[in-house]
């Protein structure tokens, strides 16, 4: 609630002051503020205003009318990826089933004027998002946003929308059936009090807040300028993968995405796939069995039909293998001795084999 008193300062005074509490209750405090970095004359007389605390008292009323979740960056459940960004927010306020430290968190956005080609490829990466249990977070703004936030909602997957003003209202209006939607699995989140004034400078602050949750930004679709390209910008800035869907260089609406690629800001995706690939989500099971797959297409028939007996069986010894197979045993022995080389089968005490 502090005046001039942005995340960085308030990182500062914390720690110069030795915590939070000293800050609201140390008499002599003007004279450890003056040593802080960033901390003058004005900011001084905006810390030690004695109206902040009984405004930070009407907002608690506030949050806790209204069952907010609050989440300070000294908190073990403040957000663990937001937490790696200097900027983030010191405070964040919370409505709904926002679980913001699950396993993959993939950032959508892109224009609020999308080509129907646009929104049919965000409804496709959303749904082919859900192979990897991704949480999806946007900016509940028209457009891409909402489209992402409503095909996440269709599909059952968590989905966070980062406002960008305090909880007390909501823009855009026509959006409010969707955000209560996702207050049932996902919801809303913001850095701002639930008084504070609705101002354009509120949304590219915003958007670092949906970069800094997320593992991944995709743009779908972006002109020559916009939010959705600071949101792209300030997720390389935090070292965070950025995706683009590439498009016809006459179309306007690709023109941000275009450059983005162009610039080897962004890479080159055409679908879930290949975000899923490129930030290596593929799961585990899977790999295995295409690895395995890989391995007995080049298997001799001999050794096909000794894999196929171990496999059907799940072990056996190498006497039942030569009447199943009806080889010699001789012959069984060489070419299991040549499977276990090459990591298919392993040999078990007493001659028993199994695949690997």
């Amino acid at each position: 609630m502090l005046k001039g008193i942005g995340p960085v300062n308030a990182r500062n005074l914390v720690a110069y002051c030795g915590g939070v509490d000293p800050i609201f209750t140390d008499r002599k405090l003007k004279n450890t503020l003056e040593k802080v970095p960033g901390i003058g004359p004005k900011l001084i007389a905006s810390i030690t205003d004695k109206n902040v605390l009984p405004r930070a008292e009407r907002e608690l009323a506030y949050v806790r009318k209204h069952k907010l979740r609050l989440r300070f960056y000294l908190d073990p459940d403040y957000p663990r990826r937001l937490k790696q960004a200097e900027d983030a927010p010191v405070l964040i306020h919370a409505k709904g089933e926002v679980e913001p430290d699950v396993e993959h968190v993939v950032a959508i956005v892109g224009t609020r004027t999308p080509t129907e080609q646009g929104k049919r490829l965000c409804v496709e990466l959303v749904e082919g998002l859900k192979e990897c249990n991704a949480t999806i977070v946007s900016g509940l703004a028209y457009g891409i946003d909402i489209v992402a936030h409503r095909t996440a909602v269709k599909n059952g997957m968590p989905t966070i929308g980062c406002v960008a003003h305090g909880m007390d209202r909501l823009y855009p209006g026509e959006h409010a059936a969707t955000a209560k939607e996702m207050l049932k699995n996902g919801g809303l989140l913001t850095e701002l009090a639930s008084d504070s004034p609705f101002a354009p400078g509120n949304f590219p602050a915003r958007n670092r807040i949906i970069a800094g949750l997320s593992d991944c930004t995709v743009v779908v679709e972006s002109g020559p300028k916009g939010g959705s390209l600071i949101s792209a910008d300030i997720a390389s800035s935090y070292d965070r993968e950025v995706f683009a869907f590439p498009g016809r260089p006459s179309d306007p609406r690709s023109e941000g995405c275009n450059k983005l690629i162009q610039q080897n800001k962004a890479a080159l995706v055409t679908n879930a796939k290949d975000v899923i690939t490129l930030m290596e989500w593929l799961p585990k099971t899977k790999k295995k069995a295409v690895v395995q797959a890989a391995l007995f297409t080049d298997l001799m028939p001999d050794e096909q039909t000794l894999v196929d007996i171990i496999k059907s069986k799940g072990k056996v010894d190498i006497d039942e293998l030569c009447v199943q197979s009806r080889m010699a045993q001789g012959k069984a022995a060489g070419l299991l001795l040549n499977l276990e080389f090459n990591g298919v089968v392993r040999s078990l005490p007493g001659k028993v084999y199994q695949l690997n």
